[in-house]
């Protein structure tokens, strides 16, 4: 959507400012520019390399890297289940298979009011645990209600 706004700019040379090297800072100005847009946009990524002397290929790499950032609009709530081996094998695709049914959407979709997202990721680094799921960027063990945000427990469960 577009670069850095003059606010987020002030706030990336803040953060910029913390690490002895420039390239230090790339995730934390990652995350700034999906605050920003609710995504990683490519002119933002471009913007980032220009601000800590890098190639975009490098920035949009280390970005691409991650499951966390985005790089097209997803819903209010963006709901990552896991289905690495770990949690397929205790019954991750049933849940995925049940949200997609709940919200009428398969996972990499959003709902028409852009209300949720759906999306199946790899490891999300919690494979001591039953299957995990990330609402926003807020970590969920699944299915205990207690644990997600009551709009999240009327959709999914």
């Amino acid at each position: 959507m577009s670069r850095l706004s003059d606010a987020r700019l002030e706030t990336a040379h803040e953060i910029i400012g913390r690490f002895p090297r420039k390239k230090s800072a790339l995730i934390p100005l990652l995350h700034l520019a999906q605050e920003q847009d609710g995504y990683v946009a490519q002119d933002a990524m471009v913007h980032i390399a220009e601000l800590l002397d890098l190639a975009p290929a490098e920035v949009y790499g280390t970005a691409s890297f991650y499951e966390m950032f985005k790089f097209h609009p997803v819903g209010k709530y963006c709901i990552n289940i896991c289905t690495n081996i770990s949690c397929q094998l205790v019954g991750a695709w049933n849940l995925l298979h049940h949200a997609e049914e709940r919200l009428g959407i398969k996972a990499g979709s959003t709902t028409d009011d852009g209300m949720f997202t759906i999306e199946d990721v790899e490891c999300i680094a919690a494979c001591t645990e039953r299957f995990k799921v990330v609402v926003g960027r807020a970590f969920r063990l699944a299915p205990s209600g207690a644990f997600f945000p009551p709009m999240c427990i009327r959709v999914i469960w």
